[in-house]
């Protein structure tokens, strides 16, 4: 059983006019916009960071490291793996808009480590042509953590790698755990 902490509607409910999950959201941003008041700031974080994590709906960013609208860029994947398009945004990231740290989040229970390379081959078989990318799947978060450290570090196309700092969040406590480098 699935349980959200703030629940919207169901995932199969359909929007008050009788439509789509999306519709219902589409409903929902009327509402937003209408109280909406522009924050008058810019695309740069204010505090030039970028955080790269999983797209498991349970991490909650802003609020567990306590980051308000504006101080960061978020850049979320499946397993929070820092791949050729994460390295894109994070270029993009630091060179035009100023981000000098990055902070990479795993986390516990992640889907990541049901699933192997093998997704690739089925979804060719399915579909009749392999995906170009890699599935990225894992066993170990702190180790897939480590060389996603290790591949924002050495990657050329980064100016800051300094500040590259690796953590495992627990989904039961909330707690983030770091990681060090490999020595």
């Amino acid at each position: 059983m699935s349980t959200s902490a703030h629940s919207p509607a169901e995932p199969s409910a359909p929007a008050a006019d009788g439509g789509t999950v999306t519709d219902r959201l589409v409903e929902a941003n009327g509402r937003y916009a209408a109280e909406f008041k522009d924050p008058g700031m810019d695309a740069k974080p204010v505090l030039q960071v970028a955080v790269v994590a999983c797209m498991d709906a349970r991490l909650d960013l802003h609020k567990a490291l306590g980051l308000s609208l504006g101080d960061c860029h978020t850049i979320r994947n499946a397993g929070g793996v820092v791949t050729d398009d994460v390295i894109r945004s994070l270029a993009i990231s630091q060179r035009a808009l100023g981000t000098r740290s990055i902070i990479l989040i795993h986390h516990t229970g992640c889907g990541m480590e049901a699933i192997t390379e093998d997704f690739r081959q089925e979804l060719e078989m399915e579909v009749g042509q392999r995906p170009s990318w890699a599935v990225e799947s894992y066993t170990d978060a702190d180790q897939d953590v480590r060389q996603s450290m290790q591949r924002a570090r050495t990657s050329p196309f980064l100016k800051h790698t300094d500040d590259v700092r690796g953590f495992v969040f627990d989904v039961t406590t909330g707690k983030l755990r770091e990681i060090l480098p490999a020595s």
